[in-house]
């Protein structure tokens, strides 16, 4: 057995090196600790972390499991190894796994706040809040856990309370880049003051490109509400453009997927499938994000017979585990060339199971992932009894609108005018494709429309869905219930159409986006 105090500071040195950001040292400093002492706890511990932070998630696993069967009483790796379960789709599991930390009572709100990051991916605002609460009590001045209890708040739309913690993040840390952006979009600015120091921070030297982003998407939103529309602008495409410089967007590999959809995934396939699970309950809501999925979210889960379960990634999940696919990719033409031979009911059956947890005790619930549109086909399969819808919206609209939003870490073409533009083409080809060969299979749903003139809309939208006519659907801005999309304040006030044509204000700068849309035949 090595030292204890040698084992002591080879371990505080490996925790160093992790937050410094040297994964390679804390790494290298993980395997002496093993080769020196190979049940030491803590040292499994630090190889789970820096597992993470390598995005090695396998020997993450790996690692917290050693932890919890070393030491049983370890709420943090219980934890860790919850919020990994959730990310891998298996609920079940990452319940069974948060239970057991919150059975011990954690009091380190480190570990208090990764209990409410585990419950808020499930779904589960209001258990989330409770533990959010209980780690800004410990550290009532830590910027990150305040942070989380703001958003959470936020979700519920409660402004007041979020702004109010916003404002003591940024009292505290006024550097806080997410802060600035949270707060610029939780309330309509009034004045110039908080663009002002927006613009001062982001002028700081040797800043993120990521933490530049924060800040011009925080100065286009406010430059908006008070209607300096060339400010706005050049705002977001500063954003835009600092954003594209820390993301990877392999367009040849999107347009291999969507060419491989499209030559396989046909009426011929569809009809040699074995039956898929009767199940009636899940209602898919589909498209491009910000084209109104959460409105029309909102509207459905209105009904008393229906439930929401958020954005699930489940589906590909369920594809990704019946497949065996490994690619690190979320959607590629490998997964889908993985889920052709699958059979349907075992793969609707895996998404019932995973989906139980979160989807309410309703006779419906709606997963509101707007890209399972690339699985159509084979929600067709797996649930031939689910329904479907997608949302359509302007071309120029919908394009522009996915420009000025930052995203966290998805739907990495929309921070480059023509590879936003090119994106979206491939997109409406891939639904005219699945309109054409599953004709009556799933209900398209004009943003317009529904903005223009509600109630006929939401019965055309409850017809469709079986379900009888309730006058509530038509006040689903009165809902108490949490929303955790980007439109989470737009969806507490009733339908409006501020929104349809604001591309227009921006024509000239939008030009490259209009020229790229308009050689792909979209007008």
């Amino acid at each position: 057995m090595a030292d204890e105090q040698a084992l002591r500071a080879l371990l505080r040195d490996g925790f160093a090196a992790l937050n410094a950001g040297d994964v390679q040292r804390a790494g290298d400093i993980c395997n002496r600790l093993l080769g020196l002492a190979p049940k030491l706890v803590q040292a499994h511990f630090l190889v789970g972390l820096v597992a993470l932070e390598a995005k090695d998630r396998k020997t993450a696993f790996q690692a917290f499991g050693s932890v919890t069967q070393l030491d049983p009483d370890h709420t943090a790796a219980w934890a860790q190894l919850a919020r990994l379960f959730m990310s891998e789709g298996q609920v079940a599991r990452a319940d069974a796994a948060l239970a057991e930390a919150v059975a011990r009572q954690p009091t380190d709100p480190l570990v208090q706040d990764l209990i409410g990051m585990v419950y808020s991916l499930m779904g589960e605002y209001g258990l989330a809040e409770v533990w959010f609460d209980k780690a800004c009590r410990a550290r009532p001045e830590h910027p990150p856990f305040l942070l989380n209890l703001a958003t959470n708040h936020t979700y519920f739309g409660r402004t007041e309370e979020s702004l109010a913690l916003y404002e003591r993040i940024l009292a505290l840390q006024p550097d806080s880049p997410q802060a600035h952006w949270s707060l610029a979009a939780a309330r309509r600015a009034q004045d110039d003051a908080h663009i002002r120091e927006c613009a001062r921070q982001v002028l700081r030297p040797g800043l993120h490109p990521r933490a530049q982003a924060f800040y011009y998407y925080a100065i286009g939103k406010e430059c908006e509400d008070l209607g300096r529309w060339e400010d706005a602008f050049e705002a977001f495409s500063r954003g835009a453009a600092a954003r594209r410089q820390t993301v990877e967007f392999d367009e040849a590999a999107e347009q291999e997927m969507f060419d491989f959809l499209e030559a396989r995934f046909d009426t011929a396939w569809l009809s040699s499938r074995a039956p898929g699970a009767v199940d009636p309950s899940p209602i898919f809501v589909l498209g491009q994000p910000r084209t109104g999925t959460t409105l029309i979210e909102r509207i459905i889960s209105s009904h008393s017979l229906v439930s929401s379960a958020g954005e699930l990634q489940q589906f590909s999940l369920a594809i990704r585990r019946l497949g065996g696919h490994r690619d690190a990719k979320r959607f590629s033409a490998g997964l889908f060339a993985s889920a052709l031979e699958l059979a349907p009911r075992e793969l609707g059956a895996l998404y019932l199971d995973s989906t139980r947890r979160v989807r309410g005790d309703t006779p419906h619930f709606v997963d509101k992932l707007p890209q399972n549109y690339l699985c159509l086909p084979l929600i067709l399969a797996a649930l031939p009894n689910a329904k479907i819808v997608h949302l359509t919206r302007d071309p120029m609209d919908a394009c522009f609108a996915s420009f000025k939003q930052l995203f966290a870490d998805a739907y990495l073409h929309s921070y480059e005018q023509r590879e936003m533009a090119r994106h979206h083409a491939r997109y409406r080809q891939l639904m005219a494709c699945w309109r054409d060969r599953f004709a009556g299979r799933f209900l398209d749903v004009s943003y317009e429309d529904t903005a223009r003139d509600l109630e006929p809309q939401v019965r055309r939208l409850l017809e469709f869905l079986g379900l009888p006519f309730e006058e509530q659907c038509l006040t689903f801005y009165a809902q108490d219930t949490a929303v955790s999309t980007a439109s989470a304040v737009q969806v507490r006030e009733p339908a409006h159409t501020r929104s349809i044509g604001r591309w227009r204000r921006y024509e000239a700068q939008l030009a490259p986006m209009r020229d790229e849309l308009a050689k792909f035949g979209v007008c």
